[in-house]
């Protein structure tokens, strides 16, 4: 029986060293470790508003798109990552809410606009608002303002996003 109490990494290093990377193997559990961390503190908020991931993403992007604020289906789900099935059905959850309307483009009546109502900019407005605030006191709590901005800058680096998002 193996000794479980060792870390991943660790358990790696013994039983598996001919895959072992020492620089690559830390990073990715490190980005895991971190993704998991925001997720968690993310769908505490999420939940409260009584929304899934998938309804936050929908409505946050619609509210930072440009005036009037409207984006078809296609537009929505090239910033997210989901199936143009997963997003009708996200797209019908948040329209039986009163969330979103949907309207006939007056171009091509394929096209249905995705607008967000008056009472889903007051909910996404208020959780994306929470979310910010335990997200930066969680930061904070760990990192210095010189650490995040190298840290963004870093991953934007390793991830090809160089001038994307990187800190002012």
């Amino acid at each position: 029986m193996t000794d479980t109490r060792l870390e991943p990494i660790e358990m790696h290093r013994r039983y598996w060293p001919e895959t072992f990377d020492e620089l690559l193997l830390p990073l990715i559990a490190a980005l895991h470790h971190a993704d998991q961390w925001h997720r968690q503190r993310a769908e505490v908020i999420m939940a409260i508003h009584g929304l899934t991931p998938a309804e936050f993403d929908v409505l946050a992007t619609l509210r930072r798109s440009p005036p009037p604020g409207e984006l078809t289906p296609s537009e929505i789900q090239r910033g997210m990552l989901i199936t143009s099935g997963g997003l009708t059905k996200v797209l019908q959850q948040l329209e039986s809410r009163g969330l979103i309307t949907r309207t006939t483009s007056e171009t091509d009546r394929r096209i249905k606009p995705v607008h967000l109502t008056l009472p889903a900019v007051q909910l996404i407005e208020k959780a994306m608002s929470e979310l910010i605030t335990v997200m930066r006191a969680a930061i904070e709590s760990k990192l210095s303002v010189k650490e995040t901005n190298q840290l963004v800058i870093l991953l934007n680096k390793a991830s090809g996003r160089i001038g994307h998002s990187t800190p002012s």
